[in-house]
């Protein structure tokens, strides 16, 4: 069994600025501004699925689009204008639709952090059921609208999510720190696929569905721990995967 020790020796390996320019945080580490940066965040994340160097490739060229403009690029957004722009299960329409909820927040005086932060007050599920609500209200809802944004009704693990919170939330030399209305230790961890194999590995999960459940079963664990940042050891286990192979 692993110890706390060597968890924490991980985290302090792995958890540094080097590992950002590797990583799909990058895009809003390339921001001052704290619109651009959340903007920027939420987008990146919700399109980081399948293989990482495509979808860098394709953030690459999606933020090209938005001229390096994030927050003003949404602010402008007109849905009229021709988007070309997909990536695997979403098409242009579906971009163009997100792109519209969001330009829809902050054209009406509102903002992604206002939207997080109204739902906040009971728990972390609770708050992305809710942002996942207002993001379903929309006409026509396609399977590739939906997959950029998962219901957590469906008992996913909402890796993509999660993984947003945590950029958003952690001081940390990776993190972002903006939002100081979650704790970290409220944070879940970005489940997927490498942290499932490594959680198994190392005996902290003994499920076999990739779920919602198992993330709790993970978080369990890691929060014996550290309470206070569990979700820093998404970090140990990256890093115990890479020094592992």
């Amino acid at each position: 069994m692993i110890t706390k020790q060597e968890m924490d020796e991980l985290c302090e390996k792995y958890e540094t600025e080097d590992f950002i320019k590797n990583d799909p945080i990058q895009f809003p580490h390339r921001f001052c501004n704290e619109k651009d940066i959340e903007i920027s965040a939420f987008i990146t994340s919700c399109f980081s699925y399948g293989n990482r160097k495509v979808f860098i490739e394709k953030l690459n060229e999606l933020f090209c689009i938005m001229d390096n403009r994030p927050y003003e690029y949404i602010m402008n957004f007109d849905k009229n204008n021709n988007l070309d722009f997909c990536y695997r299960f979403q098409k242009c329409f579906d971009v163009v639709c997100f792109f519209e909820k969001i330009h829809n927040l902050y054209k009406n005086g509102s903002s992604l952090k206002t939207l997080f932060e109204e739902h906040s007050k009971n728990g972390i599920l609770p708050m992305l059921q809710k942002v996942c609500d207002y993001f379903y209200d929309c006409e026509n809802l396609t399977q590739g609208y939906c997959n950029l944004i998962p219901n957590p009704n469906k008992g996913g693990a909402m890796k993509r999510l999660n993984m947003f919170l945590r950029w958003m939330v952690r001081k940390a030399p990776v993190d972002l720190n903006l939002w100081k209305f979650i704790q970290s230790s409220e944070l879940l961890i970005p489940f997927d696929t490498h942290v499932a194999q490594m959680s198994r590995k190392l005996g902290f999960l003994h499920r076999n569905a990739n779920d919602m459940k198992s993330v709790m079963e993970v978080m369990e664990y890691l929060r014996g721990f550290d309470k206070n940042d569990p979700v820093k050891y998404d970090f140990a286990l990256f890093g115990y995967g890479i020094s592992h192979k």
